[in-house]
C-alpha cells in the first residue's frame, strides 16, 4: 500500500520519541538537535528534561511534548494535573496523557470526561490522550474517543507503545469517530516507512515514533528506487 504514496513527506507528521526508561540529558539534546535538522513536528520526552528539551527548542519550530500519567494512567487525577501544570510551566506546549483505563472500563466515565476535561482546562495546551487501543474493545475504543473528545481533547492517540502499537484498522476506527473532531496519532511499533505511510493513509496525522531519522533514510531509498 504504501508504494502507492511516494510523494508524502513524513518529517511533519512525526513526534521524535524518547520515553525509553534509561533516557539520558545527552540523548535528549540529541533528539532535540535532530527535531530541529529533519524538521518534525515535536519532541516528545519524560516530563523530567521538558525543561531541558524547551530550552533547546526555544524559537524553532519543532513543539515540546511530555507524557502525563505514563504509561498506565493510574496515577491520581490531582497528580495527572500537577503533572500537565509543571510540564507546561517547563515549556511543554503538547501533552499526550494516558487516560484511567480502568475507569473506562468498570464505568466510571464521568471520572474519565472530568480528568481530562480539567487538564484540558486548566493547561490550556494541546492535550493528546492515549487510549490504549490494544486493551480495549472497539466499543470501548469507540466511548473512550468519544469521551475524550467532549472534554476538549485535541487529538486521539493509539498506544503508549508498552502494550502493542498503532495498527491501521485502530486508526481508521478513531478516524471514523472523530469525523475532523480531533486529529489522530498513531503511536507504537512504528518501525518501517511501509507503516508510516499505511498510517498516514489511513487518518494518522502525527506518528510517534523513536526511529523517525530511520523512516526518513528508508524514505529516500524508497524514491530512489522509483
Amino acid at each position: 500500500m504504501a508504494a502507492e504514496y511516494p510523494d508524502i513527506d513524513i518529517a511533519p507528521y512525526i513526534d521524535h520519541t524518547l520515553l525509553i526508561p534509561t533516557a539520558t540529558s545527552e540523548q535528549v539534546e540529541q533528539w532535540c538537535e535532530e527535531a530541529e535538522r529533519f524538521q518534525f513536528a515535536a519532541v516528545c520526552v519524560y516530563p523530567a528534561y521538558v525543561r531541558q528539551a524547551a530550552e533547546l527548542l526555544h524559537g524553532k519550530k519543532p513543539k515540546v511534548c511530555t507524557v502525563i500519567g505514563f504509561p498506565t494512567g493510574a496515577t491520581t487525577s490531582a497528580v495527572k494535573l500537577y503533572e500537565a501544570q509543571e510540564a507546561v510551566e517547563n515549556g511543554a506546549t503538547e501533552l499526550d496523557v494516558v487516560i484511567n483505563l480502568g475507569w473506562l472500563i468498570a464505568g466510571k466515565t464521568d471520572e474519565v470526561h472530568k480528568e481530562i476535561a480539567e487538564i484540558c482546562e486548566e493547561t490550556g495546551q494541546t492535550v493528546k490522550v492515549i487510549l490504549e487501543t490494544n486493551l480495549l474493545t472497539d466499543a470501548q475504543k469507540r466511548l473512550a474517543a468519544e469521551i475524550c473528545m467532549d472534554a476538549g481533547a485535541s487529538f486521539l492517540k493509539t498506544s503508549t507503545g508498552w502494550n502493542g502499537g498503532a495498527t491501521v484498522a485502530d486508526v481508521q476506527l478513531l478516524y471514523e469517530v472523530a469525523r475532523d473532531r480531533a486529529a489522530i496519532k498513531a503511536s507504537g511499533g512504528i518501525r518501517t516507512i511501509d507503516q508510516a505511510l499505511d498510517l498516514i493513509m489511513a487518518g494518522a496525522t502525527r506518528l510517534g515514533t523513536s526511529r523517525g531519522v530511520d523512516l526518513l533514510r528508508q524514505r529516500d531509498t524508497l524514491e530512489k528506487s522509483k
